[in-house]
């Protein structure tokens, strides 16, 4: 199909919104990873490493759909271990041990991100270890935390991995690239404009750190279930977010007010 005639295509516009939506959602974990990581940078490298961050992701993906071919490959089994868990109420294996090459880079996904968040909470939960603590933001010792080069190549492997999950969706829901195209190219100038000020929130609200880093963890488990063939639907995943986050807000509002008071 042409582009005139997708853009006279309602079908092809409702596909756009609706792909822009999904991918806004699926882009939170790889925002907070980046927000996170980005606020233990001396202060004024933290929007450059958003920016350079972000716009990695943005190449990665629009590379990715240049080789949507290759990309389709990687959910053709590698190998298999051959372990199936016991049927589920459906007669369908609870996981499945068959490694295709989207599953190995989902479980090393995975391994990471509960590597990264659990060190960050130890780092955050341990006093004697100052110079580690996510909660001290001064740039002397934010530098021995983490140097920009460091930053930036865990953001590109995260943004590796969220980048193909995020594709493989896309290609799920539509056959025609540039719709794919235009949707990441806005999810991620919208993921542009919310990475500053969602960075300042979590540096202004250090509790949320932590909320953030259990989200992280959660995203990790994820990752490895999914590597395994046990798929979480994601709208309980952010729904579970959601609820954390809103609890947390009204702790926020009560703890403002106490101090008012």
């Amino acid at each position: 199909m042409d582009l005139l005639a997708l853009l006279s295509d309602p079908a092809a516009w409702l596909a756009l919104l609706t792909l822009i939506a999904l991918e806004v959602v699926l882009g939170i974990d790889n925002l907070v990873f980046i927000a996170i990581l980005s606020n233990k940078l001396p202060e004024h490298q933290q929007t450059r490493a958003r920016r350079i961050g972000l716009s990695l992701a943005l190449i990665m993906r629009i590379a990715l759909l240049m080789l949507i071919g290759w990309l389709v490959t990687l959910q053709t089994p590698l190998f298999d271990l051959g372990l199936q868990g016991a049927p589920g109420p459906y007669g369908e294996p609870t996981f499945e041990t068959a490694f295709s090459g989207r599953d190995l880079i989902l479980l090393a996904g995975g391994l990471f991100l509960l590597w990264k968040a659990t060190k960050e909470i130890h780092h955050s939960m341990s006093p004697e270890d100052e110079s580690d603590d996510l909660l001290d933001k001064t740039p002397a010792k934010a530098v021995a935390q983490l140097t920009f080069g460091s930053a930036i190549a865990q953001i590109i492997a995260l943004d590796l991995v969220f980048s193909i999950d995020s594709i493989l969706t896309a290609v799920g829901m539509t056959d025609e690239v540039p719709i794919m195209v235009t949707a990441v190219v806005i999810t991620v100038t919208i993921m542009l404009f919310a990475a500053d000020p969602l960075a300042r929130f979590i540096e202004n609200n250090p509790t949320l750190v932590m909320l953030a880093l259990a989200f992280l963890v959660m995203i990790g488990f994820v990752l490895i279930a999914d590597a395994f063939g046990f798929h979480v639907p994601k709208g309980y995943i952010y729904a579970a977010m959601g609820f954390s986050v809103a609890v947390e807000g009204l702790n926020m509002a009560q703890r403002k007010r106490r101090q008012k008071g």
